[in-house]
């Protein structure tokens, strides 16, 4: 049953999501190549997470030196279909378990106020937590990414917010509805 479950809600993700399917898997093949290459650089030195999103990388997490920030973000450019990059890397040491806790939490607490608020279809809007630090990304409206921007930032423990956001127009406004007919006399 949770796998059926599981599958109905991907199915519903994918169908609500505004990238193409064909880029929703080039962005999934892009995080793994672009993690694999710079694990290889990085060892243990340093804690990288990469997002992929419509091919637009975010790179999140420390490095130990600014040469490696600069390598992680070549690597992560040069990955097959990337289109740009984003590099939010700090230097400094890897971020502690109960660090990274906090923002698995803060992430959390954000997409369920995306829920809650109505203002913008939560799946239009991917959220990343580093360090207390919300990036925001993802296919949005101006309208769209204002109202995720606040609702992310007035989220208590949230110290910043990033938009990585592509924009997108709006959609044109409904056509007036037809006055009601006149009854016959």
């Amino acid at each position: 049953a949770a796998v059926v479950v599981g599958a109905a809600a991907g199915t519903a993700m994918v169908a609500y999501d505004r990238r193409q399917p064909d880029i929703m898997a080039t962005d999934e093949r892009i995080e793994i190549q672009a993690t694999d290459r710079i694990n290889g650089i990085f060892k243990d030195k340093g804690h990288i997470n990469v997002t992929s999103f419509n091919r637009h990388v975010l790179l999140t997490g420390e490095a130990a030196t600014e040469a490696l920030k600069q390598e992680a973000e070549r690597a992560a450019a040069t990955t097959q279909e990337v289109r740009n990059v984003t590099n939010e890397l700090t230097i400094g040491p890897p971020s502690s378990f109960s660090q990274r806790s906090n923002d698995s939490y803060l992430t959390s607490v954000v997409k369920s106020r995306f829920v809650t608020a109505q203002k913008l279809n939560p799946v239009h809007v991917k959220v990343v937590t580093e360090a207390a630090t919300v990036y925001l990304m993802g296919m949005v409206t101006k309208r769209e990414a204002d109202d995720a921007t606040q609702i992310a930032r007035t989220t208590s423990g949230v110290k910043r917010v990033v938009r990585v956001f592509e924009y997108i127009p709006d959609p044109p406004p409904a056509p007036p509805k037809p006055a009601p007919a006149e009854p016959a006399k």
